[in-house]
């Protein structure tokens, strides 16, 4: 099963989270094998993290569950809250096979809070830029709760334009970088 995870960091804990950097890595060096992808996002104008995005498979919810509250950063109190969704690899690839590869133009990742109808399940036409896509469900996999997107845009409005606005309740762009050792 796939799961998108996305911490939010609480505001004035950059210190802390650099004094986490190791243990975060070697924490996430665990989970090499099943990550789809991973990256912080942050403020562009300060270069400020303002969280972490993993997507990554796992057995289950309890297994998705304990990823994120045993991470370092989460146990130490970097993070304020936690967003746990099942997600479907729509591209069916992880963020390393990207063609574009890690360096190069703006990434972003862009997310969708929906309800109801399902909509942008599948990827818009002439999607070379995205990293990774897909919609977030409900633990059960049965109710499309949104979309999440990994893509390489020239700006955040055009970051926005991969998911089609009226669908839902609010869509939020955020600066975001590949993630993991260098």
């Amino acid at each position: 099963m796939e799961f998108f995870c996305y911490h939010r960091d609480r505001p004035g804990s950059g210190a802390l989270r650099d004094a986490l950097l190791e243990e975060h890595w070697s924490y996430m060096d665990r989970f090499a094998a099943e990550m789809i992808a991973r990256g912080p996002t942050f403020s562009r104008a300060d270069d400020t993290a303002t969280g972490s995005v993993h997507i990554l498979d796992l057995p289950d919810v309890a297994a998705a569950r304990a990823f994120v509250f045993d991470e370092p950063n989460y146990q130490a109190g970097v993070y304020r809250d936690v967003m746990v969704r099942r997600w479907r690899n729509v591209l069916g690839r992880t963020m390393w096979d990207f063609p574009g590869g890690r360096e190069g133009g703006n990434r972003y990742l862009v997310l969708g809070l929906g309800s109801g109808q399902a909509a942008d399940v599948v990827p818009p036409s002439g999607g070379e830029e995205l990293i990774a896509y897909g919609p977030l469900l409900s633990d059960d996999g049965a109710a499309w709760l949104g979309t999440a997107a990994l893509v390489r845009a020239p700006d955040p409005d055009a970051a926005r334009a991969v998911l089609t606005p009226d669908r839902y309740a609010g869509i939020e762009v955020h600066d975001w970088e590949f993630g993991g050792r260098r």
